[in-house]
Formats: structure tokens, sequence, C-alpha cells
């Protein structure tokens, strides 16, 4: 009868392989009622920790998905509710930048027209000073005008004029 190495031995020898026999004693039996015992005393020192183990690590993490879910949920509402509140804030912007521009305009309108008006009473005031310096002129002019001829009269006779 060969052994299990006797034959693996005589295969690598290049022998041909026969039928392979397997003893069947008592430490089979031996083993089995080892790995029995100690899957029954095993069963509440290891395998039922270690089941409860990974049945909540399995719950905290699907808690902790849904916590995240939850946090993503709540933080997508408030990107919603900032960028509801950032178009109001920009259309209320929007409008008291129109309200600013159109007051501004009629402000320059009023300014320009101020200018406008006091501008010609400076101009109209500016031609009445010069009418009148004018008629101070001409009669200062009409008043030497007889003179200045009698003058040049006398100048070109030689003698004087009267």
């Amino acid at each position: 009868m060969m052994t299990l190495t006797a034959l693996i031995d005589a295969g690598f020898a290049g022998a041909p392989l026969a039928a392979v026999r397997v003893d069947f004693d008592r430490t089979v039996i031996y083993a089995a009622v080892i790995f029995i015992a100690l899957a029954f005393v095993l069963q509440p020192l290891l395998f039922e920790p270690l089941i409860k183990l990974f049945e909540l690590r399995v719950k905290r993490t699907e808690g902790a998905r849904a916590a995240a879910r939850e946090m993503q949920e709540h933080a997508g509402e408030l990107l919603s509710k900032v960028d509801r509140e950032l178009d109001r804030i920009r259309r209320t912007a929007a409008e008291e930048r129109e309200r600013i521009r159109v007051e501004t305009a009629k402000l320059e309108a009023k300014i320009l027209e101020e200018a406008r008006e006091s501008s010609v009473a400076v101009v109209a005031e500016g031609r009445q000073q010069i009418e009148t310096e004018m008629s101070a002129l001409r009669r200062e002019l009409d008043a030497r005008t007889a003179q200045m001829a009698r003058e040049v009269a006398s100048a070109v006779l030689g003698r004087e004029v009267t």
C-alpha cells in the first residue's frame, strides 16, 4: 500500500500515478470532533460578536450615508436660498441704480437750466452795460464833435474858426 507522499514522490520521479488511496482512520474523526467543538465554543465567543460588529458597522455606515444625504439636501436648499436672495439683492440694486440715475439726470438738467439762465442773464446784463457805455460815449462824442471839427478846421485853415 502506497501512501500519499510515496505517490507524490513516485509522480515526481516519472513513475505513472496509480489510484490514490486515502486512509480513513481515527484522526479524521478527532479532527471533525475538534472542529465541531470549536464551532460550538467560538459561536458565542467570536462569531456572534463579529456578526454584531459587522451589523453595527453596516448600520453606522448607512446612518452616516443617510446623514450625509440629508446634509447634501440641506446644503442644496441653503444654496438655492442664497441664490434667490442674491437675485433679490441684484434686482434691488438695479432698481436703486436706475432710481439714482434718473435723479442724477434730473439734477443735471436742473443745473444746466440754471447755468443757461444765469449765462443768459449775464449776457443780457453785459449787453445792457455795453449799450449804456455806448450811449455815454455817443453823447460825449456828439458833444465833442463840434469842438473837434473847429480844431481840425483851424488846423487846416491855419486860422481860428468859431
